[in-house]
């Protein structure tokens, strides 16, 4: 199981804030390039994004289902990508004295995805996840309900 962590300048609901506009999906998930539609009842248990992965024209439809959603802590997804499969991915937020830690689990659970050697998938995962962080960072703070003194993009800045 791949897992990534980063250390987020906001605050945990600054965080879900982004996770429950599921219209946002595609600007922070790596791979997701547009969305279709949202479910009214987003982000509750149940209930599904409708999105596309890849790039044109060799785009894939499909969708992701909320497992778990327990703001402003955990949100547990089963994205679905056909023919590649299914992964669960768990997303944990915790606060933490500068901000927020959130961490990202994620595996493949169905189709040839879940073929793949262990050690070869997740070492994808871990850079997606890391880009994937990244953007989630970038939004977070960037419509964080609180002042900060300082962004982690901007602390990139200063040590680039």
């Amino acid at each position: 199981m791949s897992r990534n962590t980063r250390l987020l300048a906001c605050t945990p609901d600054d965080v879900f804030r982004v996770l429950a506009d599921g219209w946002l999906f595609p600007s922070w998930v790596v791979g997701a390039s547009r969305m279709r539609d949202v479910a009214e009842e987003w982000p509750a248990p149940g209930s599904r994004l409708h999105h596309s992965f890849g790039v044109w024209p060799a785009l894939i439809d499909d969708a992701t289902e909320v497992v778990v959603y327990d703001p402003p802590r955990r949100l547990v997804l089963t994205a679905k990508g056909w023919p590649l499969g299914e992964a669960r991915v768990d997303i944990q937020v915790k606060p933490h004295p500068e901000g927020c830690l959130v961490r990202i689990q994620e595996e493949a659970v169905a189709g040839p995805g879940s073929l793949v050697p262990r050690p070869v998938m997740d070492l994808a995962l871990q850079l997606r996840n890391a880009e994937t962080l990244h953007r989630l960072a970038y939004l977070a703070e960037g419509m964080a309900s609180r002042p900060t003194e300082e962004t982690t993009a901007e602390a990139e800045d200063v040590d680039a």
